[in-house]
């Protein structure tokens, strides 16, 4: 692989070990003649101006912070390797006690790419478009904060495949299978499959057992509520959604690039470390 000379940190404004450790990092990457740009990962608008910049992004943060980048360097082709400073770390490749190694790798091109399917999400209102987004992990539509139920209408492909009322109904990834889907009761997949995994949310009635749909599915949500409902994607931004109103899901054409130093096989042994399944 061509190994990267521009880095752009992003550190976690909430974190001080992620601010104190970015400028390590770009301490240690500038000895070896590599640009360095450091910046806040909840700054959305400087990563976007500065991503061209950039040859690879390195999150300084937990599985947040990688969504957060990953949903802006996706569009621009950016690849991600994220240093774990958070609780689970699923998609983060490098321990704070690894890091140097892992980077030196890069730095000599020993590193492969993988890419992860995104999802987007389209809010509609009638015939008018409210929002877009893409998501790594998931997109959901659920009840808001009183705890009552909502009714979801679900359509694949046209077709009807369950009225759902429940707290809420889960679009994921196969990089999400292992986050809120997971917590709801649905598979884990490996990160590479392109599929769509529609998991409910303590359902009363409905389809009550997950749903993998294929990577091309057009995935439509209709909500009848006579109370509060959101739209949630990735669990990081959030939109009211009133009755009658329809969020389509597809696979986006944008792909999460991550850089990765482990083997291939890498994700069966961090599914056995982060689930204490040993």
């Amino acid at each position: 692989m061509q190994p990267p000379c521009r880095f752009g940190l992003l550190h976690h404004p909430k974190i001080p070990q992620s601010q104190e450790l970015a400028r390590e990092v770009a301490a240690f990457l500038a000895e070896r003649g590599c640009r360095t740009w450091i910046g806040s990962s909840w700054d959305q608008d400087a990563v976007k101006d500065r991503l061209s910049e950039q040859d690879i992004l390195v999150t300084l943060g937990g599985d947040g912070t990688i969504l957060r980048a990953a949903r802006i360097a996706a569009p621009g082709g950016k690849p991600i390797i994220g240093i774990n400073l958070g609780r689970v770390g699923f998609l983060a490749e490098l321990s704070p006690d690894e890091w140097q190694e892992g980077l030196a790798k890069l730095l000599v091109g020993d590193y492969w790419l993988e890419r992860r399917m995104m999802l987007r999400s389209e809010h509609w209102q009638g015939n008018r478009l409210q929002s877009t987004n893409l998501a790594l992990n998931e997109v959901v539509v659920a009840r808001g904060r009183l705890a009552r139920v909502v009714r979801i209408g679900a359509h694949a492909d046209g077709a009807e495949l369950s009225e759902y009322l429940a707290d809420g109904l889960i679009a994921a990834t196969p990089t999400g299978s292992t986050a809120y889907a997971f917590a709801a009761g649905g598979p884990i997949m490996p990160p590479t499959l392109r599929n769509i995994l529609l998991v409910p949310i303590a359902p009363m009635s409905g389809l009550a057992r997950p749903v993998v749909l294929s990577e091309g599915a057009e995935v439509w949500l209709t909500v009848d509520t006579d109370h509060e409902a959101i739209l949630s994607v990735d669990g990081q931004w959030e939109e009211s959604l009133a009755s009658g109103d329809r969020v389509c899901v597809q696979t986006s054409h944008h792909a999460a690039l991550f850089a990765r130093v482990r083997p291939q096989a890498y994700f069966y042994e961090s599914l056995s470390q982060r689930l204490r399944c040993r």
